[in-house]
């Protein structure tokens, strides 16, 4: 289980472009990295909506913002483009990252049992340690979790 002070797991992944995205790339910057279960729907919508109405606040304080799950590319792609979206949204079809991360695990949903994502949320400094982890995100109001006020 990661931990604040921690350093982050290094990544490399696909954004809905095709870019290959890595930890590495954000040293030097702050990077807020969600985990989120799944594009267009209401809670994950909600998510990113708040944050996307947040960016320049998070740019201000020198924050980058990366989103990750399992969705493809394309439906990423289709996702930004509905939402008018701002930051990268990685594809990790392969679970590597979300594992990497302890995003993925045992679910439960009306008494079923499944492995599926976890929605979390890490904020990681310059020097990539982690600062905070965020494990009970309030949807419609995360980026307040997230910077202080």
């Amino acid at each position: 289980m990661l931990k604040p002070g921690d350093k982050a797991p290094e990544f490399t992944g696909r954004d809905q472009d095709g870019n290959e995205i890595t930890l590495s790339q954000f040293k030097g910057k702050k990077l807020v990295l969600y985990f989120y279960p799944k594009d267009d729907t209401p809670g994950c919508t909600a998510e990113a909506c708040d944050l996307r109405d947040n960016y320049e606040r998070f740019l201000s304080m020198g924050y980058q913002v990366v989103g990750v799950s399992k969705d493809s590319e394309k439906s990423h792609k289709k996702f930004i483009e509905k939402y008018n979206l701002p930051f990268p949204l990685i594809s990790d079809t392969e679970t590597s990252i979300l594992q990497a991360y302890g995003a993925w695990g045992k679910k439960k949903f009306m008494g079923r049992e499944y492995d599926g994502i976890i929605r979390k949320t890490f904020v990681i400094d310059q020097t990539g340690l982690i600062t905070d982890i965020i494990e009970k995100v309030n949807t419609k109001a995360h980026s307040s979790q997230i910077l202080p006020d």
